[in-house]
């Protein structure tokens, strides 16, 4: 795709990387076959065709319009579009550059920004955020059906294992996983300790900065970052292992720490040895030996018909399709067959917030798929997708470590 940036652009970093993606893209609309918001709109303007044609006009012109602005919000950037692009246009990274741009020459209305800041300023802080899920649990069974539904049921955590290995790993604690899904964690650190492992969650260590950084706060999200690397660069320094994460979402986001801070001379190599040592959950199981974990899987009765969910971070993302189906079938999990594997469930951090109607029409084609051979439980990888597909079906769902937890027996 032939391109001729506008004056105001020449010379930036944003427009020379958006410049490169966009002429990669031949414009075949291959993406618009596999995009939920094209699927579900048939607007061209909310798919990834029509967006990349969006952002070439942007920085083509140095202008864009509130409409132009409101078609890029209404994408998931679940990356779909990616895994089936048959020239590898870059697309997530195009938008988040041009999204940004775009939203900074299109300041939002108050009630807008009132919104996004408080995601950004509540989600973060586990424990402010806590007390307001604790708060939802208590009253669950006086609020409406609707509402209720929304509010994750409470969970009662297990007892972690003592550290007594010397293999050492940090794990991700996170701000929302804690809260909402705190058994994700717990049985993270009981699966590695019975694989001769320890974990460790930095106390200081927090969001990873995949919600500011989405919802545009580039600079928010990047001290965020470097606040992690501070947390973590001692037990680096000490010899942990790996960083290994149970939400897919943050498992991409801090292996993209490397590019994110590759400029800042302070942290440009701290943020390289992070992004080589994180390591989704599946990643870092798939290279131990689990023989005494489906031992423990597979002397488990009766075996319940599992549906899994794999998140668009996972299989578009961090190209892990099938990584997971295979850790569970290899201990013995009763997986069914999920129709439309491969769509979005909706979810996509702040998404179903922030455009609940695409949203929901979206969870709604994702659920039928899942439940349509009648699974008995429904496992994912991450908890936006856990506590979103969970508000529309009454299968539990679950994160898929949780089935391979020895304090199950």
């Amino acid at each position: 795709m032939q391109t001729n940036i506008h004056t105001k652009f020449i010379g930036t970093d944003a427009a020379k990387d958006a410049e490169e993606i966009l002429q990669n893209c031949v414009h075949c609309g291959f993406c618009n076959a596999t995009c939920p918001t094209y699927r579900e709109t048939r607007d061209e303007r909310n798919g990834p065709r029509g967006r990349i044609y969006l952002l070439k006009q942007f920085f083509e012109t140095g202008e864009a319009s509130e409409l132009t602005l409101n078609h890029l919000d209404s994408c998931l950037n679940c990356r779909n579009c990616e895994t089936t692009c048959p020239s590898n246009v870059e697309y997530g990274k195009l938008f988040d550059i041009g999204h940004h741009l775009v939203e900074q020459q299109n300041p939002r209305p108050v009630p807008s920004r009132i919104v996004r800041l408080a995601l950004r300023k509540l989600l973060p802080r586990k424990h402010l955020f806590g007390f307001f899920v604790w708060c939802g649990q208590v009253t669950r069974p006086l609020l409406p059906k609707a509402i209720a539904r929304k509010v994750p049921i409470r969970q009662t955590e297990r007892p972690w294992p003592k550290a007594q290995h010397q293999r050492k790993m940090l794990l991700l604690g996170g701000c929302v996983v804690p809260t909402t899904t705190p058994n994700t964690n717990g049985a993270i650190a009981r699966v590695l300790d019975k694989l001769g492992v320890s974990v460790k969650v930095a106390a200081k260590a927090g969001c990873c900065g995949a919600l500011s950084y989405h919802l545009s706060e580039h600079e928010e999200a990047k001290d965020q970052m470097r606040r992690n690397i501070d947390a973590w660069w001692p037990d680096i320094e000490a010899g942990a292992e790996k960083i290994v994460i149970g939400a897919s979402a943050c498992s991409l986001m801090i292996k993209d720490y490397g590019r994110h801070l590759g400029k800042d001379t302070q942290y440009a190599e701290k943020a390289k040895k992070v992004s080589a040592m994180a390591m989704d959950i599946s990643e870092a199981l798939a290279e131990e030996d689990l023989s005494t974990l489906k031992a423990y899987s597979k002397s488990r009765e009766p075996k319940l018909k599992t549906a899994f969910h794999c998140p668009c971070t996972m299989q578009h993302g961090l190209g892990l399709n099938g990584t997971v189906e295979s850790l569970l079938s290899g201990a013995g999990v009763d997986l069914v067959p999920v129709e439309d594997a491969g769509q979005c469930c909706g979810s996509s951090g702040t998404y179903s917030i922030l455009q609940p109607k695409l949203s929901q029409k979206i969870l709604e084609k994702k659920v039928k798929g899942l439940t349509a051979n009648a699974p008995q439980q429904i496992v994912t990888a991450n908890v936006g997708c856990q506590m979103h597909i969970q508000t529309a079906t009454d299968t539990p769902v679950r994160h898929w470590v949780e089935l391979l937890d020895p304090s199950l027996d």
